[in-house]
Parts: C-alpha cells; sequence; structure tokens
C-alpha cells in the first residue's frame, strides 16, 4: 500500500478509535490492527501529530503501578475526523469508478 495514504488512513482510523472512548497506544494499535496493519512505531508518530494539530488529549493515568498514557478526541478532532469521512467516501466513489471500468474491460 502506498505510504501516504497508508498514513490518512490510519490517521482517520486513529481516530476513529478514539471517538469510541479514550485509550492507550498499545491497545489503539490492537484496535486498528485488526482492521489494518500497524505497528506502535506507526502509529505513535501519527498520535503525536494528532495531539500538535489539537485533534487530542493526552494525559496519564496509574495503571498497575505505572503510569499509562491515554489519548482522547477533541471537538476539532471530531470535526476533522468527519473531515476525514467525507473524504474517505470520494475515495471510495473513484474506487467504485475503478472497479466498474475494470469489470467491464474484462
Amino acid at each position: 500500500m502506498d505510504p501516504q495514504l497508508k498514513r490518512g488512513m490510519l490517521e482517520a482510523c486513529a481516530l476513529a478509535v478514539l471517538a469510541r472512548g479514550d485509550s492507550y497506544g498499545y491497545q489503539m494499535v490492537k484496535d486498528v490492527g485488526a482492521h489494518v496493519e500497524v505497528s506502535e512505531s506507526t502509529l505513535y508518530p501519527i498520535l503525536r501529530r494528532l495531539e500538535a494539530g489539537g485533534y487530542l488529549r493526552v494525559y496519564s493515568r496509574e495503571h498497575n503501578g505505572r503510569l499509562r498514557k491515554y489519548y482522547g478526541i477533541t471537538e476539532e478532532g471530531r470535526a476533522h475526523l468527519d473531515e476525514l469521512r467525507g473524504e474517505w467516501r470520494q475515495v471510495l466513489d473513484v474506487y467504485a469508478f475503478i472497479m466498474e471500468g475494470a469489470e467491464r474491460g474484462a
């Protein structure tokens, strides 16, 4: 998969996971990984970029005697997710057009 396309997809996936509720990195890797291959080393830079953009809030909470970093989506993050969903609808329209052309040519 094209790395830029995947990066955009992972950004939308991260926001979609957090729209369901706050989470931490490792759990997000598992949640997103059920749909697209992702590693912690790929996800964490995306989370940092989303935080810098004001789309996420970050806080720490103790878990089993250690601090765990949690992420939550902001209102700006929800608006950004809506924008990304609109863009993905356009991608799906293009995909349908491409597949229709491929089926006609077969």
